[in-house]
């Protein structure tokens, strides 16, 4: 049972680092061929401490990356709406 939870939970995380990655702002970082190799180097992982260690680095990747966007989109309204020497 705790497999097919944990499959469960790899699959959400997945999905939801492919859909930040699709638009990441560096093209040649390569986040989505990253984000690839990564889940398939752990794909193998049995110990649930190195399971649970692996889920806290990709939350860690998936908050990280939507701080990323948040940060651009912050730049990009402070460069429309603000005027220097003002």
């Amino acid at each position: 049972m705790a497999s097919s939870s944990n499959r469960l939970r790899s699959i959400r995380l997945y999905k939801e680092l492919h859909r930040l990655g699709r638009e990441y702002p560096d093209p040649a970082y390569d986040f989505l061929g990253k984000l690839r190799r990564g889940f398939e180097r752990n794909r193998n992982l049995t110990d649930p401490e190195k399971i649970e260690k692996a889920f806290a680095l990709w939350e860690y990747i998936r908050k990280e990356t939507i701080a990323l966007y948040s940060l651009k989109k912050y730049r990009h309204l402070k460069r429309m709406y603000y005027t220097p020497g003002r």
